[in-house]
């Protein structure tokens, strides 16, 4: 078990509490594209990331929409929230790589939000931050053209992942998007003949430096 990133993520609630964590926390391996959670299912455990990412989104007539990725050290808002109401996931969860994890379980989570008031500070920081990942997609949905949207999407996968080339399919796109296969290929030809990216073998390339073409 990490203990670094349990005094760093905890320590501010003390000996007594990084203890409980201690002794209640389970450390676990997820490989990629294994799905944690879906909605309607009862949330067994909150999850503290240590590496990997997971993609959190919801289903419309088989289309995603994203709501977030949990990277390394953050939790899930919507796992977190639940433990206020009846514990039913209102999400779906899914490892995007080979991911390791802290589980806490939710009943324990309830009973430290009790004992620990101050943890509730972890819940507002999440919630801030979400909240302000969730506005982001909502103004590039509204405001911006697909192409905008596709290679923001790119960029997004890649800070998620660390990864650059990223290995994603235009289906994955499209899906991710609210759009179809055919529409995103078309944008990836403009984007790629615009410089901003760059279609190999190994995936998709984004230009780290945007005033950097790639040819």
């Amino acid at each position: 078990m990490d203990n670094q990133f349990i005094i760093q993520k905890f320590g501010f609630l003390g000996n007594d509490f990084l203890d409980e964590f201690q002794k209640h926390a389970v450390l676990a391996d997820i490989k990629s594209k294994t799905e944690i959670v879906r909605e309607g299912q009862k949330n067994k455990y909150v999850p503290f990331l240590l590496k990997g990412s997971i993609k959190v989104f919801t289903l419309n007539d088989g289309r995603e929409l994203i709501y977030y990725y949990i990277k390394e050290s953050d939790s899930c808002l919507m796992t977190f929230s639940s433990i206020f109401t009846d514990y039913i996931s209102r999400v779906y969860a899914v490892a995007e790589e080979d991911s390791e994890a802290l589980l806490v379980p939710v009943s324990i989570m309830h009973e430290w939000l009790l004992r620990f008031p101050e943890i509730n500070k972890l819940f507002y920081r999440e919630y801030d931050r979400r909240f302000s990942e969730v506005m982001n997609m909502v103004n590039d949905a509204v405001f911006h053209r697909l192409d905008k949207r596709v290679l923001n999407y790119i960029k997004q996968q890649i800070s998620a992942t660390g990864n650059n080339p990223i290995k994603i399919t235009h289906r994955e796109i499209a899906n991710n998007l609210g759009t179809s296969r055919e529409v995103v290929s078309r944008v990836l030809k403009k984007i790629e003949s615009d410089g901003d990216i760059l279609q190999t073998k190994e995936g998709i390339k984004v230009a780290v430096n945007d005033n950097v073409r790639l040819v």
